[in-house]
């Protein structure tokens, strides 16, 4: 069991402390955030308590940082000499885009880090987050923290360097997938179909086809062959989206992201 705190309760450090108190590993649940009515909110649905972000700092054994990353400074700046004055352990996670471990350890000083990289399907516990840690980071340290994020759905470690190649699909892809999705329903909407069903139909035909992919480990192409019967309607949709160049599009789509930098 560990005290967990969280500074910063937006929709992705919402989504973790939610997973956090769902896992029996948080024992006690510390929520801070720049607006304190949206802590006290959270802390209210969850049990936990709402403070300031030095209590956190204070308190907290386990201390996920989910403000923005254009702020992460100015508030590390703020606890520091909190975290400084402890003489126990505390473990740091940090959800911030575009900030690695070098430049973590460089603002957090000789402290146990982890980095995470969370999606916004961990709100419904079907996400992925891919996490690195520094040198200080024990097995240990990794273990609590896929225990207490397991409700969010999947929890990966993964070289630092592959991490912004892998967030061009997790971080990014679930616009790119809603895309999609919209993209079916107006189709099938411009062919008769209620929009409302439409997109029903969609999302749904969107989860399955990711179900069967990952409990089969059947490659992409090959569902896509057993689909395509010859002469039939769906071979003659992936030959128009091959004409729009879609594969090019969704590569190119990626490529731009991780060249953005995570």
């Amino acid at each position: 069991m560990a005290i967990v705190g969280f500074i910063g309760t937006g929709n992705m450090g919402g989504a973790l402390a939610r997973a956090a108190a769902k896992s029996g590993v948080a024992d006690t649940l510390l929520l801070a955030n720049r607006s304190p009515e949206k802590a006290q909110r959270l802390a209210q649905e969850l049990g936990g308590a709402a403070v300031s972000n030095r209590e956190a700092a204070r308190r907290a054994q386990v201390l996920f940082l989910g403000v923005k990353p254009h702020l992460l400074q100015g508030m590390l700046e703020g606890i520091l000499d909190v975290l400084d004055a402890r003489e126990d352990r505390v473990l740091i996670v940090s959800m911030a885009a575009g900030k690695d471990l070098a430049t973590l350890q460089e603002w957090l000083g000789e402290r146990p880090i982890l980095r995470i990289m969370p999606n916004i399907p961990a709100s419904v516990g079907g996400g992925v987050t891919l996490y690195a840690g520094n040198a200080l980071a024990t097995d240990e340290d990794k273990r609590l923290l896929e225990e207490l994020l397991a409700e969010s759905g999947m929890v990966v470690e993964l070289e630092e360097s592959l991490i912004a190649a892998a967030c061009g699909i997790t971080g990014c892809g679930p616009a790119f997938a809603a895309m999609f999705v919209e993209a079916l329903a107006d189709g099938a909407v411009a062919c008769g179909l209620p929009r409302k069903k439409a997109l029903q139909y969609a999302a749904q035909m969107m989860l399955g086809t990711a179900k069967l992919l990952l409990e089969t480990e059947e490659h992409p192409g090959s569902l896509k062959d057993r689909v395509c019967s010859p002469g039939g309607s769906t071979i003659q949709g992936v030959r128009t989206l091959e004409e729009r160049a879609f594969r090019a599009a969704v590569t190119d789509a990626v490529i731009a992201t991780v060249e953005k930098k995570f």
